[in-house]
């Protein structure tokens, strides 16, 4: 599948022309795929490389060791979850993946621990911690600009979302596909699911295996350059804009016969505004040809109700 692609530069750069376009391509691609990759993302590519090394270390320790950093009572939002764990929404299968995962760190405010508990520093991999600190903060930038452009098409102020993503309950998720040993029940490794949040910025996987379900119901790989990120709406986002811009279905499938003894890893940051931004519809994405599809909900309530669905959370 041919993903439209958008370069950031262009958004953040003088010319109001390129500005314009950018924010019209995106906004289109949103509506029709869902998807995007974006060049000239700002994150930079060392950066990305020093943090897969650290994330294949942590995945190359011994159960026993990993199990030491899983936290079930915070429902998979901080630290290490274990093979097997989490299903996707609608399915009782679980997916074939284990994953870490590393939230926000706040500053300059005073919010609750409820939605903010401290990220788990790995003692083995001392390098991990630091390294996803800075990598969080690069994610944050980058997708608080594509956001502004959103805001743009949506004809919002530009810096409509930053009240909401300041401080926001953002994730970044290091998940880890482990090599397939014998036969598999199925041909998926991740189910097929929409993202919970406003937008998912993947820096790109180690192994092909991602795929985009079209408007017409059928499922294409889906691929970026190296030098490219996929950034795709979430359900959130869906919600907050009645539908206008598409949460695309997606799906993680398992490789070739002789690629099965090979692991693949996957870096998502998640963009979460903060528990309680309200994802009440936007006045302008509701008229009579499109009426309000949504109850008002927070987003912590919407991400609580969800995390419950896909059995990370009791």
């Amino acid at each position: 599948m041919a993903i439209p692609v958008v370069d950031l530069s262009d958004f953040l750069g003088v010319e109001p022309l390129e500005k314009d376009a950018f924010v019209q391509k995106l906004g289109k691609a949103y509506e029709q795929v869902g998807f995007v990759a974006v060049k000239n993302h700002g994150i930079p590519q060392p950066l990305i490389d020093d943090l897969y090394k650290h994330v294949q270390s942590f995945f190359a320790l011994p159960k026993e060791v990993k199990s030491r950093y899983e936290k079930p009572e915070l429902a998979g939002q901080r630290g290490y979850t274990s093979f097997g764990k989490e299903h996707a929404k609608g399915f009782d299968a679980p997916d074939l993946k284990e994953f870490f995962q590393y939230g926000q760190t706040v500053e300059g405010a005073a919010i609750s621990d409820e939605h903010y508990p401290p990220n788990v520093a790995v003692a083995e991999v001392p390098g991990l911690a630091p390294t996803l600190y800075e990598t969080y903060r690069h994610f944050e930038k980058s997708g608080q600009a594509i956001l502004s452009a959103i805001a743009l098409y949506l004809g919002l102020d530009e810096n409509y979302f930053d009240q909401y993503v300041q401080n926001g309950n953002s994730i970044i998720r290091l998940i880890h596909y482990p090599p397939i040993t014998q036969e598999p029940k199925s041909a998926i490794r991740a189910e097929q699911h929409e993202d919970i949040n406003l937008i998912t910025l993947l820096v790109g996987a180690s192994a092909d295996g991602l795929e985009v379900m079209t408007k017409e119901g059928d499922w294409v790989p889906a691929t970026a350059a190296p030098d490219e990120i996929v950034v795709n709406v979430g359900d959130m986002l869906q919600r907050l804009t009645n539908n206008k811009l598409r949460s695309t279905t997606h799906r993680v499938v398992n490789p070739p016969r002789e690629k099965w003894n090979t692991s693949r890893y996957s870096i998502p940051f998640f963009l979460h505004p903060r528990s309680e931004m309200s994802l009440d519809c936007l006045p302008g994405c509701v008229d009579e040809a499109h009426p309000k599809a949504y109850e008002p909900i927070t987003a912590g309530g919407y991400l609580d109700e969800r995390l419950k669905e896909i059995g990370l959370k009791k």
